[in-house]
């Protein structure tokens, strides 16, 4: 696989769909650890802060796979909840990725608070490594509030629960274009593109690509 090849360490479709519409314009193409190796388990997510958990996951998926890998932690942080349910976002209502499950659970946490009371914010951290060595880290943050109820179709995770003023739109309610040019992945992404076409030439050039 070239350099311009990257892996991402999740096996989410649509997170692999997001990152790639961000940075399609480097040249780059992202492959999912599934596509690539299905049968390749997910490490234990041991970190106690974003920056932990993706630098863990692009570590161990770049020597699993041998290839450059880009990963992230990305998770929801509520003000009334004194920033959870953070690193723990993916599984907060208890099974991994049961995203209904975790909206179910942040409203009823929420439930009767008024929309003062109801900020939030999406934060993340990519990072991108090779096997043995972590190459780049960028770090993501957008602002909004939960509303009472989801509303939209599209996105993932909170995105229906999660309201933009900005748009007057939850971020599953706009087209995903759009959504990246704000999102918390999205700003990190575009930090990560300033330094990505300078680590192809580099990784190109010392392996005679």
């Amino acid at each position: 696989m070239s350099p311009r090849h990257f892996v991402i360490g999740s096996k989410n479709p649509k997170k692999a769909e997001e990152m790639q519409a961000i940075l399609a314009d480097c040249g780059v193409h992202i492959v999912t650890v599934g596509e690539l190796r299905p049968d390749i388990e997910s490490p234990e997510e041991t970190g106690t802060t974003f920056q932990e958990n993706a630098a863990l996951k692009a570590m161990y998926f770049a020597s699993a796979t041998g290839h450059i890998c880009i990963a992230d932690d990305s998770g929801l942080e509520v003000d009334a909840l004194n920033g959870a349910p953070g690193v723990y976002s993916s599984r907060f209502a208890g099974k991994d990725g049961d995203d209904e499950a975790n909206n179910r659970k942040l409203l009823q946490e929420l439930d009767g608070l008024p929309e003062s009371k109801r900020g939030a914010q999406f934060r993340t951290v990519i990072c991108l490594a090779v096997p043995g060595q972590i190459m780049l880290m960028a770090e993501g943050v957008v602002r909004g509030r939960i509303l009472e109820a989801p509303q939209g179709e599209g996105g993932f995770g909170y995105d229906p629960l999660f309201f933009f003023p900005e748009f007057d739109a939850t971020f599953a309610q706009v087209p995903a274009q759009k959504k990246a040019l704000v999102s918390h992945r999205g700003k990190a992404l575009a930090k990560l593109k300033c330094d990505i076409p300078s680590f192809i030439n580099i990784f190109e050039n010392r392996h005679n690509f």
